[in-house]
């Protein structure tokens, strides 16, 4: 081996951390409750969370809206616990497991790709959102906040789960205590009674509409659970830490935004925080933003990982390849590149609700071609084969997709991950789902 070759291999190991990213996550470097409980709480405090809630404050009364949170709430908890148990269990990331879940090895490429094009897209419009938030605080050019925030949220992102979760003990405190404050200083001068009861005073929304873009606007992110979940010691504190993450995100956060969209008449986040908590809540809010953010960045940055691990067969470091896509995210959302590609970011994030369907289909019920992560699972070692092409398996998820995006009945996303969880199923248990080769392990990397 050359020197340039082994200097090479050590800058990439003194780059951040890899964090399992093709391994089993091993039971000694899982957390516990606590730690655990946090990065999901930290998940239930952000600037969106907030629009939502004024959004629907202003379209619907607070009965209503109560109502459609527990309907998105419900839906999101029961996708979130039945991907996230097969992660804990397995200790896998989410594209990891599509190997061994019914995609095989070009499949989960080709679900890699879609999660980590979406995923580093959407953190460059929240980092966007994030300069011009600042902008609008502060003052100074957009794109210099878009730098700031990138550059802070790559560092941090590079040294993995660990790091990530020292921004949520700072991030969760101050969030969860902003909202506290904000409610009983804001609502006290009035009544909570007549805001509960208020009309709503912009174009009415169902209760079906409401539930779709609650459920649907995180469905994504209940999808790529096994990457949070894998590091998880227990399958019931899964359950346990997502259901506390769900009715902070819904009836806290969530419905204390309609309470204040019907104070101030405005779904306007901007304009509600700084009315009720000024300039230490934005700076507070736009904490916890950036602490959903760093999860867009890691999310992508494994499934780069595993797509150029398997279709090319190099292996890259996830720190690494963390810095590549964390600046050009940065740079990208400075210029606001991004901010052109929504509709796309849009389009993928129907095509990936289908991918846990699937997972759960093949781990839960039909059980013929994970039967190998099962075996291997007590020793800590990823199966040795893998298929390489399960046609059937990507028959459903384009069927799925085209249900989710074509169907204007119910919600799109549950309507894509329903169709495609039925039909691989039914195409499961009747013998349909036939893998097409078979591949060394040693091939693709571990």
């Amino acid at each position: 081996m050359n020197t340039a070759t082994k200097t090479a291999k050590q800058t990439k190991k003194r780059i951040g951390n890899d964090d399992y990213s093709l391994r089993r996550v091993p039971q000694e470097a899982r957390y516990g409750f606590g730690s655990m409980l946090l990065q999901w709480l930290a998940q239930s405090g952000s600037l969106s969370q907030f629009v939502l809630g004024a959004t629907l404050g202003v379209g619907m009364r607070f009965s209503d809206a109560f109502w459609a949170f527990t309907l998105g709430a419900v839906i999101l908890e029961a996708v979130i616990f039945l991907i996230g148990l097969a992660g804990q269990r397995e200790g896998l990331t989410m594209t990891m497991l599509t190997r061994f879940t019914g995609f095989g090895r070009n499949g989960s490429a080709l679900v890699s790709l879609v999660i980590a094009i979406s995923l580093v897209g959407w953190f460059g419009v929240q980092n966007g959102i994030f300069g011009k938030s600042m902008h609008a605080l502060v003052g100074g050019p957009p794109w210099l906040w878009c730098a700031v925030s990138g550059v802070v949220l790559t560092l941090l992102v590079i040294y993995g789960f660990k790091y990530m979760m020292w921004l949520a003990k700072i991030a969760v405190p101050l969030f969860f205590g902003l909202v506290a404050w904000s409610v009983i200083s804001t609502l006290s001068d009035h009544s909570v009674g007549a805001l509960m009861s208020a009309a709503p005073t912009a174009t009415a929304i169902t209760i079906p509409a409401a539930a779709t873009i609650i459920a649907g606007g995180y469905m994504t992110g209940a999808v790529v659970a096994p990457d949070m979940t894998r590091f998880n010691r227990k399958g019931w504190h899964v359950l346990l830490q997502s259901s506390a993450s769900i009715v902070l995100s819904e009836y806290i956060v969530g419905m204390t935004g309609v309470l204040l969209g019907h104070l101030v008449g405005s779904s306007d986040v901007t304009h509600i925080v700084l009315s009720t908590s000024g300039f230490v809540g934005l700076i507070v809010v736009v904490l916890a933003t950036a602490k959903i953010n760093d999860w867009n960045l890691y999310g992508s940055s494994l499934g780069v990982v595993n797509f150029v691990r398997t279709v090319f067969g190099r292996p890259l470091h996830r720190g690494v390849v963390t810095l590549v896509i964390g600046f050009a995210g940065t740079v990208l959302s400075a210029i606001g590149f991004l901010q052109h590609f929504t509709a796309f970011l849009s389009v993928l994030g129907v095509a990936i609700p289908p991918v846990g369907g699937i997972i759960v289909a093949e781990y839960f019920l039909v059980r013929r071609l994970s039967t190998p992560l099962r075996e291997t699972r007590a020793d800590g070692r990823v199966p040795a084969t893998m298929p390489v092409w399960v046609p059937a398996t990507l028959a459903v998820w384009a069927a799925a997709f085209c249900v989710g995006k074509f169907v204007h009945w119910g919600i799109p996303a549950l309507n894509s991950l329903l169709t495609a969880a039925i039909l691989y199923t039914v195409l499961g248990l009747a013998g349909l789902i036939r893998p097409v080769g078979s591949v060394d392990l040693e091939e693709v990397g571990r």
